[in-house]
């Protein structure tokens, strides 16, 4: 026999049932709590309140003895730290779950229910964790604050994230391959990797993905969607992680230091590509010549000197390139686009690598040492190059006479004295040059500019060798 509810019709299968729902909509309360006067719908559940009062914890772990006031909380205790039972299985994916509310969440990736709304802007959640953590965003509440450095943060867990870039903790490892993390998160999409199971498929390309949060950034590179909008410049963006790398162009935020030489840098990603700098590590090989590289983005692009592949071409003078990012970066020479400007001497720059270069000019900082003669250089670049003397490599030869270069900028310059080219022209008399370099040296007979100058007369000069010879009148060195 059912029973059923005369104001919501839901049945159920026992008259004390019935009669204990009912209370849910009158709100009757007659259970009294005598010491604090808190009233309760049920007697059970003032029971476990006067467990509060009383301090007593009745129910005990018999594998660490750890007590709980709630036989309900022994039982979840069990299965997340010992026993690792997952008795609540998803009917859609049969992901398995150690408790029914994780079940319930998860559902919510499946159906796409989001019950919890924010009261101000009315956008809506499939947790109320995450609606509390999205309530600060308006608020601007900020109560957690690092020790270290000052930096505030709106969660506990983001502050004990945030510490560990000064510590360099990472207690999450992984039992399959013992890699370790600094976040739980990244340790659990890491194990997708050993697992290999993706059940969260794309609706537009059918690309699968082991993580929801990766399928949903995914789904934005269709949607062209960038919810995440910087505060100081309005720049939009796909991913809150984007957003945050940026955010740091603006503050000057460098919080990862390389614990070598105690150089910081603003994002994860350069300070381990920095670290090889040191250790010379080159875990990048190319499968055709088995030469090495530090970095991914470096194998990428000497795989083009193989296929001589460039995909990319500038539409307003047909230049080609191998990578996008250097078509657009080439795009600013025709716009005149100069975005990063110098704080010292306001002089800008199209690439942000020339200003960082530029700046050691001023600083006078050359972080990058040879380890076997000890030189110092302000570039990376630089030192890879200078290195070549030492090992006597020569990677760029001339197609037409087998000459080898050291740089590829002087194979270049070398084979124009084959073909005769003279790409760099005046813009004032039209006289064509081979290298860039002797066409920024004539433009000074036009403009009068004299940058270099003596330091013991003052006298200025449009060459640095001019002032080379000129120094020697001074000293007396014979040239």
């Amino acid at each position: 026999m059912a029973y059923q509810c005369d104001l919501c019709n839901k049945e159920f299968t026992t008259k004390t049932s019935r009669n204990r729902h009912m209370k849910t909509h009158t709100g009757e309360k007659p259970f009294e709590c005598a010491i604090c006067e808190k009233k309760f719908a049920r007697k059970p559940t003032l029971d476990l309140h006067l467990l509060t009062h009383t301090g007593e914890t009745p129910f005990e772990c018999s594998v660490c003895n750890k007590q709980f006031k709630q036989s309900s909380n022994l039982r979840t205790h069990l299965r997340i730290t010992h026993t690792g039972e997952k008795p609540f299985e998803c009917a859609v994916c049969s992901k398995s779950f150690s408790l029914l509310q994780y079940l319930r969440i998860h559902l919510r990736t499946h159906t796409g229910e989001k019950p919890y709304e924010c009261t101000i802007c009315n956008k809506k959640f499939a947790q109320q964790s995450q609606v509390k953590r999205h309530l600060q965003t308006h608020t601007g509440e900020k109560p957690f604050e690092c020790t270290s450095c000052d930096k505030k943060y709106s969660q506990m867990s983001r502050l004990r994230d945030h510490i560990r870039t000064h510590t360099g903790e990472r207690p999450f490892l992984c039992t399959l391959c013992n890699k370790k993390f600094m976040h739980s998160g990244l340790l659990r999409q890491h194990l997708w990797t050993h697992l290999g199971e993706k059940t969260f498929e794309c609706t537009v390309c059918n690309k699968k993905f082991a993580v929801v949060s990766n399928l949903r950034s995914h789904l934005r590179t269709h949607t062209g969607e960038k919810p995440f909008e910087c505060a100081v410049c309005n720049k939009k963006f796909s991913q809150a992680c984007d957003m945050r790398r940026h955010l740091r162009t603006h503050t000057g935020e460098k919080p990862f230091e390389c614990t070598i030489c105690n150089q910081k840098f603003a994002q994860q990603g350069q300070v381990k590509r920095h670290l090889r700098t040191h250790t010379r590590e080159k875990p990048f090989e190319c499968t055709t010549c088995n030469k090495k590289f530090s970095r991914k983005y470096d194998l990428d692009s000497h795989l083009l000197t193989h296929t001589g592949e460039k995909p990319f071409e500038c539409t307003l003078c047909n230049k080609r390139f191998a990578r996008t990012r250097n078509l657009r970066i080439h795009l600013r020479t025709h716009t005149g686009d100069k975005r990063y400007e110098c704080t010292i001497c306001n002089k800008r720059f199209i690439k942000k690598s020339s200003l960082t270069t530029h700046f050691r000019t001023h600083t006078g900082e050359t972080p990058f040492e040879c380890t076997l003669c000890n030189k110092k250089f302000k570039h990376s670049h630089d030192l890879r190059i200078h290195l070549r003397r030492h090992t006597g490599e020569k990677p760029f030869e001339c197609p037409i006479c087998n000459k080898k270069f050291i740089q590829k900028s002087q194979m270049t310059e070398h084979h124009r004295s084959h073909t005769g080219e003279k790409p760099f022209e005046c813009t004032l008399c039209n006289k064509r040059f081979s290298h860039a370099q002797s066409l920024r040296t004539h433009l000074r007979t036009h403009t009068g500019e004299k940058p270099y100058e003596c330091a013991i007369c003052n006298k200025k000069f449009a060459q640095r060798a001019h002032v080379d010879r000129h120094r020697r009148t001074h000293t007396g060195e014979t040239l």
